[in-house]
Order: C-alpha cells, then sequence, then structure tokens
C-alpha cells in the first residue's frame, strides 16, 4: 500500500461524509484525488464559492447532435464536496481522478449504438433460461431487510465509530466487487476506470510522498486501487468533444425514485442524519424526521399531537430492537409514523412523508458560473421578468395579462406580462420543460394566458441542449421556428410555425416564415388544410395589436386562402361520412374567420355554402350543415328552410340520406330550430310517409342526430310535437322520456339483424 490513504466511500451518506472529513483532518494530506472526471477542474473554483449552495450537480454534454449528457450531482452531505471543502479549507490540493468525461460520453455513445444494433438483431431463444439477477437483489434477499438501503443505514449509516465505519464500507465494497457479475462492457470499463484512476496516483506520488495523498473513491473501487504502484500501459481511450457546466439540482432528483442509480431513497431525511452528525447527537434524526411528519399533517389540515410523536419516537426505537439495530432507520420511523400519527394508514401520512423524506430542496449556484450563454441568458431574464420566485420544483400557476398597464410607471413594468409571455412562448417553441401553457383558458380572451411554472433539472439539460442552436433564448427559437418551416410537411405546418414566431414575439422569424406562407399559398392543398391555415392566420390577425406586431403582411395571404378555400368547398364534400366529419370541422372554422375579418368577401363564403346546401350530389350530411350556417347568420328563410326540408325528407329519398342531411342540420344552433316549429312539422310527416322498413334504416341516423342533445332541448322538441298533434307539450315530453327509458334498448336491439344496406 505504500502509504497512500484509501477511504472507502458510498456516494451520498452522511456518515461517509462525516468520517471522511475526521479521516482528512487525521492524515493531513496535501493531495486529495476524488473519484470524479479528471477534466472538472475547470468548474472546481466555481464548487467552493461560498454562493454555491447544494444540491449542484457537474453536467457534461456533446457538443454536437444528438446531445448526449453525464451528471455528477452533489449533495451537502456527499462525501466528494465535504472533501472539495476540507481542501479549500486547509488549502489542500485536490484533483479529480477519474477518466475525463469526453471518454465517459464516447463510451456511452459506443453502448448506445451496441443496443441499437442489438435491438436491431433477432432474439435469441431463452424458453428455460434463469433471469440473471442483480447484487443488490441477492444483498436485499441475504441481508433479510425491505432493501440494501436500509441495509446499508442500519449497518453503517448510523454507525458511531470512524474505523467501524471505514472498515465496514471497505467490506462492503469488497463483497459488492465479489458478487457482482462483471461480464461484457461493464466489466470493460470498470478495468479502464481503474487503471486511469491508478495512473492519477502514480502521477500525484511523483510531486508528494504516498503518506501525504488521499483517495476518496468508491468503497466498491478499494480493492482495485491499491496496486496503485505497479506501472502499465493505459489502452487507447475513445474521445468525442464535450463540455461542461454547474447547474442547480433538486433533492427529488438524487432521490432513486427519479431513476437515479447512485442516489439514495430520502434525500431530505438524509440531510437530517448528516445534521445529528454535525450536533453530536444520534438521536435527532428520529425526532426530527417525526415532528416533522406531524408539522406537515398539522400545515395540511389534519391532526397530530405531541402525545402522537412521543409514542411514535418510543415504537420506532422498539423496532429498531426487535429489528436487530441500536438506532432506528427510515423503515423503522415510517412504520411508527404510519402507526402513531397515520392511525394505521399510510395514505393519510403519504404527503407528509414525501416532504420530509424527499423534500422540495434546490440548489443555487452565484452569478458568472462556468454557464453556457444561453443559459446566462435564461437566467438574466428571470431576474429582469421577475421570475426568480418560479424556479422551484414545486409547480406555480401564472396568470398573464398581455394588455398594456396603465398604472405603470415606466414603459418596462406596463408590458411586464407581455414580456414574460414571449420568453415562456419561447421555452416552449424550444421543448423547455420550465414553462407549460394550459390550453383552457377560462376568459376565452386573446389577451390572457395561464401558465404552470416548475423548475427541474431537465430543465436546465434541456437549456443547455438549446446552446447548440443559439446563444440566448430569443436566437434559439428563431433556429428552431426556422428549421420548423424548412421541415414542414404542408401549409398549415407553416402556418404553426408563423403562428408561433408572433406569440414569441420575433418580427424577424414571422418575415422568413409568412415568405414561405406566402409560397405554398398558390400550391394545390385541401379544403381542410386551407380552413386549418385561415384559423391560425385570423387569429394572428386579431391578437396582433396586443402583442405589438405587425400582421399587415399577413392579410393578403389569408384574402388568398381563404377565396381558395371558398372555391373548393363544394367539391371537397364529394366524400364519405368519415371524411365528412373532417370537413364540417374546417367549415365551421371558416366561417368563424369570415365572421372574425370584416376584409373578407363574405359574399363568396355565401355563395360557396348555398351552392352545398343545394347540390343532392354531395355528402348529404354536410349539404345539412352548410344549411345550418346559412339559417344561423339569418341566409335562409322559413319558407327556404320549409322547401328544402320537404326535398329531403321525402318519400323518394332514401332514408339515409334524408336522416343524414338532418343530422347536418342539428350540428349548429339547435335552440334556433327548435324554435322554427315548420321545420318539426316537416320532420312529422316525413317520418309518418316511411313504411316499417324505411323507418328501422331512418332511425339509426335520426337518433344519431339527436344523441348529443340535452334532456331541455329534448323536452323542447317534445313540447313542439305536443303543439303539432294537438296534445299537452308536458305530457308528450313525459310519455316520450319514460318510452326512451324502458324501451329504447330494446328497440334497438332489435335492429342488429337488421340490413342496412349502407
Amino acid at each position: 500500500m505504500s502509504g497512500v490513504n484509501f477511504f472507502g466511500i458510498r456516494h451520498l451518506s452522511p456518515a461517509g461524509a462525516f468520517y471522511l472529513r475526521k479521516f482528512l483532518d487525521d492524515t493531513r494530506p496535501q493531495v486529495v484525488l476524488i473519484e470524479a472526471p479528471s477534466d472538472f477542474a475547470d468548474v472546481s473554483g466555481d464548487i467552493t464559492r461560498p454562493e454555491t449552495k447544494p444540491p449542484f450537480a457537474i453536467l457534461a454534454y456533446t457538443s454536437h447532435a444528438p446531445v448526449n449528457t453525464i451528471l455528477y450531482p452533489f449533495a451537502e452531505y456527499s462525501p466528494e464536496y465535504q472533501a472539495i471543502l476540507w481542501c479549500a479549507e486547509n488549502k489542500a490540493d485536490f484533483r479529480f481522478m477519474d477518466l475525463p468525461s469526453e471518454t465517459f460520453l464516447a463510451l456511452y455513445e459506443k453502448k448506445l449504438a451496441a443496443e441499437t444494433e442489438e435491438n436491431d438483431a433477432p432474439a435469441e431463444q431463452t424458453d428455460g433460461e434463469e433471469r440473471n439477477i442483480s447484487v443488490y437483489e441477492k444483498l436485499d434477499i441475504l441481508s433479510g431487510e425491505d432493501s440494501h438501503d436500509t441495509f446499508w443505514e442500519r449497518t453503517l449509516e448510523h454507525c458511531r465509530d470512524d474505523e467501524a465505519y471505514r472498515e465496514g464500507a471497505n467490506l462492503f465494497g469488497a463483497k459488492i466487487r465479489e458478487f457482482s457479475e462483471k461480464t461484457g462492457s461493464d466489466l470493460e470499463e470498470t478495468q479502464l476506470r481503474e487503471a486511469y484512476m491508478r495512473g492519477c496516483i502514480r502521477a500525484a506520488s511523483e510531486s508528494v510522498p504516498p503518506e501525504k495523498i488521499a483517495v476518496v473513491t468508491g468503497a466498491y473501487h478499494v480493492e482495485g486501487l491499491r496496486s496503485w504502484e505497479t506501472a502499465e500501459k493505459l489502452p487507447e481511450m475513445p474521445r468525442t468533444d464535450c463540455s461542461h457546466t454547474l447547474m442547480p439540482y433538486s433533492y427529488y432528483r438524487l432521490s432513486t425514485r427519479s431513476g437515479y442509480g447512485a442516489g439514495n431513497r430520502a434525500p431530505a431525511y438524509y440531510e437530517l442524519i448528516w445534521e445529528s452528525y454535525k450536533r453530536g447527537d444520534a438521536s435527532y434524526t428520529a425526532n426530527a424526521y417525526l415532528s416533522k411528519i406531524a408539522e406537515t399533517q398539522r400545515a395540511n389540515g389534519n391532526a397530530a399531537s405531541s402525545a402522537q410523536i412521543i409514542e411514535a419516537v418510543r415504537l420506532a426505537s422498539s423496532l429498531a430492537e426487535m429489528r436487530g439495530g441500536g438506532t432506528p432507520v427510515l423503515r423503522d420511523l415510517r412504520d411508527a409514523a404510519e402507526t402513531c400519527i397515520g392511525e394505521g394508514s399510510f395514505a393519510a401520512i403519504s404527503v407528509a412523508a414525501a416532504d420530509t423524506e424527499i423534500g422540495t430542496k434546490i440548489g443555487a449556484l452565484p452569478d458568472g458560473v462556468s454557464r453556457t450563454s444561453i443559459q446566462e441568458d435564461f437566467y438574466r431574464l428571470l431576474k429582469e421578468l421577475k421570475l426568480d420566485k418560479y424556479r422551484s420544483v414545486t409547480a406555480q400557476d401564472l396568470r398573464l395579462d398581455l394588455r398594456e398597464n396603465l398604472r405603470a410607471s415606466g414603459e418596462k413594468s406596463a408590458f411586464l406580462d407581455l414580456n414574460r409571455s414571449f420568453l415562456l412562448q419561447r421555452l416552449r417553441v424550444l421543448g423547455i420543460s420550465f414553462a407549460q401553457l394550459r390550453e383552457n383558458n377560462q376568459d376565452n380572451a386573446t389577451w390572457s394566458e395561464s401558465w404552470v411554472l416548475c423548475w427541474t433539472p431537465e430543465s436546465e439539460i434541456e437549456l443547455v441542449e438549446a446552446a447548440l442552436t443559439g446563444d440566448t433564448v430569443e436566437l434559439a427559437a428563431s433556429f428552431a421556428i426556422k428549421e420548423a418551416v424548412e421541415k414542414a410537411a404542408g401549409m398549415s405546418d407553416v402556418a404553426d410555425a408563423v403562428e408561433n414566431a408572433f406569440l414569441c414575439g420575433m418580427p424577424t422569424a414571422a418575415s422568413y416564415a409568412v415568405s414561405a406562407l406566402q409560397a405554398m399559398a398558390v400550391d394545390a392543398a385541401s379544403f381542410e388544410e386551407l380552413a386549418k391555415t385561415a384559423f391560425r392566420l385570423s387569429a394572428i390577425v386579431t391578437y396582433g395589436d396586443i402583442r405589438k406586431a405587425d400582421s399587415a403582411p399577413l392579410i393578403p395571404i389569408l384574402q388568398q386562402i381563404y377565396y381558395r378555400a371558398c372555391l373548393i368547398l363544394t367539391g371537397s364534400c364529394i366524400c364519405d361520412d368519415t371524411a365528412a366529419g373532417y370537413i364540417s370541422e374546417a367549415m365551421n372554422r371558416l366561417n368563424s374567420v369570415e365572421l372574425a375579418q370584416d376584409f373578407l368577401e363574405t359574399e363568396n363564403w355565401l355563395n360557396a355554402l348555398a351552392e352545398t346546401a343545394r347540390r343532392d350530389d354531395l355528402n348529404t350530411r354536410l349539404s345539412g350543415f352548410a344549411a345550418a350556417i346559412l339559417l344561423e347568420r339569418g341566409k335562409m328563410t322559413n319558407d327556404e328552410l320549409k322547401t328544402e326540408v320537404s326535398r329531403r325528407l321525402s318519400r323518394g329519398v332514401p332514408a339515409d340520406l334524408g336522416a343524414g342531411w338532418f343530422e347536418g342540420l342539428t350540428l349548429k344552433n339547435r335552440y334556433g330550430l327548435i324554435a322554427r316549429l315548420s321545420l318539426w312539422e316537416s320532420l312529422d310527416e316525413y317520418i309518418n310517409s316511411l313504411d316499417d322498413e324505411e323507418f328501422k334504416r331512418a332511425l339509426v341516423f335520426l337518433r344519431r342526430a339527436f344523441a348529443d342533445f340535452s334532456s331541455a332541448e329534448k323536452d323542447s322538441i317534445a313540447e313542439n310535437l305536443g303543439e303539432i298533434w294537438g296534445l299537452n307539450g308536458a305530457e308528450v315530453s313525459e310519455a316520450v322520456n319514460a318510452v326512451l327509458d324502458t324501451a329504447s334498448q330494446e328497440q334497438i336491439a332489435a335492429l342488429d339483424d337488421f340490413d342496412f344496406d349502407i
């Protein structure tokens, strides 16, 4: 061993962090070597700045697309972080000694390629083969605990003897090493890592005596590094271009529940263990945990008495003794809390347990730390737009009023919400999950937006990935919009890009997208796509003033698209019933566009609707829907409606066609239709004219037409029929509902074997 001081740790171990500092105090090394990528040295100075608050992480990412990343997170109780702080406090040199991040990322890319190739290959026969279980599953079986986390905590995390902790951690790592199924690429990577770390130890020993070197590494690697004196030639290491940066992290992402394999189940709970070591009070963890459970219960309006806390503490200690330990571990404390505070129900304390065990803590970094330019721009904008308080792992609602605040003292304050909207819309376009737009705007107002803001480490990673497309949020969003235009499959996709550019407040990007849309407007497009595009452009024109955007260039394009849609409407209605559903939706959209914009020629649309309404060779549902729009707009009189009903619902017209037309007619303005008694007289005459077979055929379509009518609407129709038949309307309504309740299912079931010939 030649005097080098090894300290085997487990990541995120409060006991390991505490005893490591004591170990460093005792050995007083001049150089401390820490297991982390060796090229992280350029961010090491920022780690020790007093403004840096854990949890935080070092993020390494490839400098090319697709962006691959690796993360090295730290909590306050991380042994590696405490080793770094000790070096800063004692003027000792610390160095990272693991493979460079560029090699880790290259190995990761190689592994991804191999997995892709393996997935593409035919699957091998595995019948009769036993599933290989992981070393941790084996440990769970051997330990008798509910998990290896509990085994580690009970055996070592509450150990109050530093020598016993060191010996136990080293033995734990050696046994894991012994039991591990070291095969394939994992073994190859482990051997490469340990060879590289041994080389770093040899290099350090050339400048300082071995006894002045301390090596802080995972307990798994201690045995593999003890032979550091043996000279060896490193194999050629793969590399890929990458960069790295510091980023805030969260307790949730540190937990194994988020998928972080090197984490622990309860980061906030482990902070209580760290605090107990600093206080020198072994009972602090249990007392603080149960008190916090009770405090959260009370804050949420649930009862939790001091007596329950006292009983829970006693029960936890008893459970610990029964399970072979001295100090209660998380398993004991949770069982005690469930029994004494939750009164036997974990569901009753689940929220309090999550808050106490995982927590919502996030880290912070000082200004000027090593970040990409887009990260710097993002955090600058958060401050400038007073959105700092929303950088939390707890989701928060934000309601924006985009109108000018006339009571504000300056222009910046007057348009604060509008500028906030620009930023959040740009983040949305970039796919950065920090901001999510609520689609259901309760006010249905173009001047109002509702957002949900929630910061996660994934948001930071997405920002870093966006750095490949621009140095600022605006430039990256502009690139994303331009790319969307270039990849657009149709006119509506380009309209999406135009809308995004206006929402983001980026006139240059909007101009580029508008030019592309203008070029596509001369090409052939379906009625549905034209209507969808017109609808989006109309919305932009409507709210353009609110967003201080010049929407004038869109007006001639909208006019052109609108005119083409009017020309092809009738021809598009020669279709089946499936397509009719999409076309009726498109007709509704184009109608709303024409009503919203006074610069569009109304006669073009009304003529197209009139032609569609009177043609017999079109889908009758769409002809009926065209008539419904004309009725709603007051462009069809009662006499014209009666004539059309008599023609469509006549004995000579097939029942399915007549009922389909009536279904289309009922898709709009139902109250207006209900008020037209002549319509129900014509429908009554039509039904009376049908024989039994024709009635069965029409029944299916009529039932579908009335399926979405409310009870009140059906009552009104029944009253109309009562008036036509010379009966009391209320009595007719009651009789019809009674029949529907008792016999409708039997009548419909009788149609199962009927040949509709459709």
